[in-house]
């Protein structure tokens, strides 16, 4: 049997409500592959704020330190949004990332059938769309320096964007690596003809594709040109590389083309650790029961707290859900469990069996635990079919 440690931070709003849905996927999981499942909560965000005076406790870094994979829900809203407050939710959000070194973000984006009609896109531009963001997490402007300073006339801000090649570097062999399991084509976004840090990036991505992975075709485009093109044509993207801000700017608007930010999910990865020592096997591929290698993953959906609907029970799981699918695949090697999961959500969603903002309009919608329950029967059915 092989145990999976994971480290459950639900954060805030509507950040508990689709995190349960993802344990109890997570539970089923466990119990049809045999797999023992173990899960600690910590707290992280406006709610950790509130509790330990910190949107990072101590505890919550070291709890996700030691556990294999993180699973997170969301964090900050109004109640934290004093733009002056030294401290806010947001700030765990991004030290945890820092902490636990996980530096390219993973966003698929697919455009399911049954929810063409959510998209403001015509159906014919989404038809067959598949495509993957790798977003560079840990640097940038996110995480430069940042000061405000009284000048004549008013205060003058700055924000820093830094980057250094072994940033870069680590990113596009992520994202390349990646290519290669696809259509073997990957798109560098940039903003090469203004900043410095993107015309770095743009040589080093260059380089990189060119020394590593000749197989790999390479394009570039200003970041400008890419928003609109993922509107025009985004059925011509594969595999998309770029820095941290534009990936969530660019995430955030291919959104749209799968109807609705609750529907996708991320991975942020960092390089390959060892494994915490508690599982009695290796997981995946390696059966041995030799001491596995365990890709140090946070997983959460790319929407947000959503505090306008927190507590109303109508949050789309699907983004969180299928987040447990990635990190099946992409922390534990348990492709077989990740498929399922997702063919299960698919089917559900086949089914009509989804929150409001998906739905077509004047059709029955459902509630978080619903939409979790249908997909909780679908996988239970799957499995057992296979048996």
């Amino acid at each position: 049997m092989h145990t999976l440690t994971i480290a459950v931070l639900p954060g805030d709003g509507i950040g508990p409500e689709v995190v349960a849905e993802g344990v109890r996927v997570l539970r089923t999981v466990g119990e049809r592959w045999e797999h023992a499942i173990e899960l600690r909560e910590g707290s992280i965000g406006g709610c950790a704020l509130d509790a330990r005076g910190t949107p990072l406790p101590p505890e919550t870094i070291e709890l996700c330190k030691s556990s294999d994979a993180v699973l997170l829900g969301a964090v900050g809203g109004p109640r934290w949004d004093n733009p002056d407050a030294r401290q806010r939710p947001e700030q765990g959000l991004l030290g945890l990332r820092r902490e636990l070194q996980v530096y390219a973000n993973l966003r698929p984006v697919t455009v399911h059938p049954s929810l063409a009609a959510a998209s403001p896109l015509r159906p014919e531009r989404l038809e067959g769309v598949d495509l993957v963001f790798v977003r560079e997490l840990t640097g940038g402007m996110y995480f430069g320096d940042k000061r405000r300073e009284k000048v004549p006339g008013g205060e003058r801000a700055v924000d820093e964007c830094v980057y250094t090649t072994v940033e870069i570097e680590r990113v596009t062999r992520v994202a390349a690596q990646l290519a290669r399991t696809r259509r073997r084509k990957l798109t560098s976004v940039d903003k090469a003809n203004v900043l410095e840090t993107s015309r770095l990036w743009r040589s080093t991505v260059t380089r990189v594709l060119r020394d590593e992975f000749p197989d790999v075709a390479l394009d570039h485009l200003l970041v400008d040109a890419c928003a609109m093109q993922l509107l025009r044509d985004p059925r011509s993207f594969d595999v998309i590389v770029t820095e941290n801000m534009f990936g969530d700017i660019l995430t955030d608007e291919a959104s749209m083309l799968a109807g609705s930010l609750g529907v996708l999910p991320s991975a942020s990865l960092g390089d390959d650790t060892a494994g915490s020592g508690k599982r009695e096997a290796s997981v995946g591929a390696a059966g041995n029961g030799e001491r596995p290698r365990v890709r140090r993953g946070l997983y959460e959906p790319i929407h947000g707290s959503a505090p306008d609907i927190a507590g109303r029970g109508i949050a789309n799981p699907i983004g969180t859900i299928l987040s447990v699918a990635m990190m099946l695949r992409h922390s534990f090697g348990l492709e077989e469990e990740a498929r399922a999961v997702e063919q299960a959500v698919a089917e559900t969603i086949d089914q009509g069996c989804v929150t409001g903002d998906i739905a077509p309009a004047g059709a029955r919608t459902h509630s978080t635990v619903e939409v979790g329950d249908a997909v909780l029967r679908q996988l239970n059915r799957r499995e057992a079919s296979v048996v």
